[in-house]
C-alpha cells in the first residue's frame, strides 16, 4: 500500500492551499493509498522550509514512499534545489508524483520531463524578478515614493525584547555621554 506525502504550498498568507489540496487528497482516496498533508505558506525560493522540512525527515524515516505535489513550483523554482530533491527521492526509492504536468519519476520520459519543467520554472521566477526590478527602477525615476508612507506605522507583530535590549544599550551610551 502507498504512503503518500502530499506537499502544498502558497506564497503568501493571502492565498489559499485548498486549490492544490482538494485535486491531492482526490487523487489519494480515488487510488485507496493513505496520506498526510504537509502545508504551509511560505515563499518556494526558500530552500528550507518548516513543512519541508519535516516531510524530508519522515521521508529519511522511511514513513512514505510517495510524494505528491500539485505544480512543479509549489515543491520549488530551483532547480537546482528541485533535482536534489528528486535525487534524494530516486536513492531511497520513493516515487514522486506531480499531477499538473503528469509527471512521474519512475520512468525515463517522467525524469526526462521533470528537468525540463523545473528548468522552466526555475526561469519563469527569473523574469518575474527581472519585471519587478525593472518597474521599481521605473517608480524611483518617476519619483514615486516606494515603501509605507511617511508617518504610518508598522502594524506587525514585533518581539518586544529584542527593543528592550536595544533601548537599554542606548539608554547606558546615553547615561555614559552625561557622566
Amino acid at each position: 500500500m502507498k504512503q503518500v506525502a502530499i506537499y502544498c504550498r502558497v506564497s503568501t498568507e493571502d492565498q489559499t492551499l485548498e486549490q492544490q489540496k482538494e485535486p491531492l487528497i482526490k487523487r489519494c482516496k480515488h487510488e485507496g493509498w493513505e496520506y498526510h498533508v504537509f502545508e504551509e505558506k511560505i515563499s518556494g525560493a526558500k530552500v528550507s522550509r518548516t513543512q519541508l522540512d519535516l516531510m524530508m525527515y519522515a521521508l529519511r524515516n522511511r514513513e512514505f514512499n510517495t510524494v505528491l505535489v500539485w505544480k512543479l513550483d509549489r515543491l520549488g523554482r530551483s532547480l537546482s534545489h528541485l533535482m536534489q530533491l528528486v535525487e534524494e527521492f530516486n536513492n531511497k526509492n520513493i516515487q514522486f508524483i506531480c499531477l499538473s504536468p503528469d509527471v512521474d519519476t519512475k520512468s525515463a520520459q517522467g525524469m526526462f520531463f521533470l528537468q525540463i519543467m523545473g528548468a522552466v520554472a526555475e526561469l519563469e521566477r527569473q523574469m518575474i524578478r527581472e519585471r519587478v526590478k525593472v518597474k521599481l527602477d521605473y517608480l524611483k525615476r518617476k519619483g514615486v515614493r516606494l515603501g509605507r508612507p511617511p508617518g504610518s506605522k508598522d502594524k506587525r507583530d514585533r518581539c518586544k525584547s529584542g527593543y528592550y535590549v536595544g533601548w537599554n544599550k542606548r539608554k547606558q551610551k546615553i547615561s555614559q555621554i552625561r557622566c
